[in-house]
């Protein structure tokens, strides 16, 4: 796999206060890294540093092997978890004035801002100000301020802040578009569902440490514990005394259509050829799912890890 970014021992103080120590991550290229973490964590000190806003007190951050401090800025889209526009200013006329300090022509600026405004239903708009929108829609025009010159490393901050689902839908479409085109994205967010809809890499500090690092899939696998779901037509007592001690039901309920779904937990070396044999003959089996921790249940997991894991 190439990485576009990789980081090495960063660290990051202010006053008294260590917001990243040591950290080491990768971030592949062309791919959608979550950067995960409760509040004060060290992410957005972290995304500062990776987008040459702030320098680490220690360590190095190398981009595609060079220093990040030559990179050039035009490559670069960076959305803050402060948004910042100007609110006087005409919608259009922004969006070209911010996509020419990326390095765009004018008539380039104009002909992908109008592409942008009509995508985002905001046309209309192009000659309003940004005090006249409302919020999802200054969120809106944030992104495409952030996206316009077509950056090869994209970085954001919270980037779902402030929108309805319908937006939120709108805006990943467009990262998972820009990924297919090649594009690196480094996401930060509370959004559980977002990182599983949209992550390939995930990276989560906790203390200013990283504490897991690793493909999602990898992730998700070695935080599955051996447990099943299972959905059955039968009595729940004959269901559970076919359990006996090789197997602890966890967790069930009564489905509308008075099927019954269970949460089995299989002692080690149980497989799942032995959970369907020992309940074959107590009940009629619909399905058996063997269950993967979601995102939300990996994160509460390993915050409370407090050595480093890389998968």
């Amino acid at each position: 796999m190439k990485y576009l970014i990789r980081a090495t021992k960063v660290s990051k103080k202010y006053a008294d206060h260590t917001a990243l120590d040591r950290v080491t991550l990768k971030v592949p290229k062309g791919k959608i890294t979550g950067l995960l973490g409760p509040n004060g964590a060290g992410k957005t000190s972290l995304l500062r540093i990776l987008n040459g806003i702030i320098l680490p007190d220690s360590g190095k951050v190398l981009l595609e092997g060079g220093q990040l401090e030559g990179l050039n800025s035009h490559k670069i889209g960076y959305l803050p978890e402060e948004r910042g526009l100007y609110r006087k200013m005409k919608i259009q006329d922004q969006l070209v004035y911010l996509a020419q300090l990326k390095g765009l022509q004018k008539i380039d600026a104009l002909e992908k801002s109008e592409r942008w405004l009509e995508k985002f239903d905001l046309m209309e708009w192009k000659d309003r100000t940004v005090e006249e929108l409302s919020k999802g829609m200054a969120q809106k025009i944030q992104f495409i301020s952030t996206v316009l010159h077509e950056p090869q490393l994209l970085i954001l901050d919270e980037p779902f802040s402030g929108f309805d689902p319908i937006n939120a839908q709108l805006i990943k479409q467009e990262l998972l578009r820009m990924k297919e085109e090649g594009c690196t994205i480094i996401l930060s967010t509370h959004n559980m569902s977002s990182v599983e809809e949209l992550c390939d890499h995930v990276v989560l500090l906790n203390r200013g440490r990283k504490v897991l690092e690793g493909s999602l899939e990898k992730i998700k696998s070695k935080y599955k514990k051996n447990e099943f779901e299972i959905i059955f037509d039968g009595n729940m007592i004959s269901f559970t005394t076919a359990l006996w001690t090789a197997f602890e039901l966890i967790h069930h309920e009564t489905l509308e259509n008075k099927s019954i779904k269970v949460r089995v937990a299989a002692a080690d070396g149980q497989s799942i050829n032995e959970l369907v044999a020992v309940l074959l003959p107590s009940c009629k089996i619909w399905s058996v799912t063997e269950f993967i921790p979601s995102m939300h249940d990996v994160f509460l997991q390993a915050v409370g890890v407090s050595n480093e894991t890389e998968i």
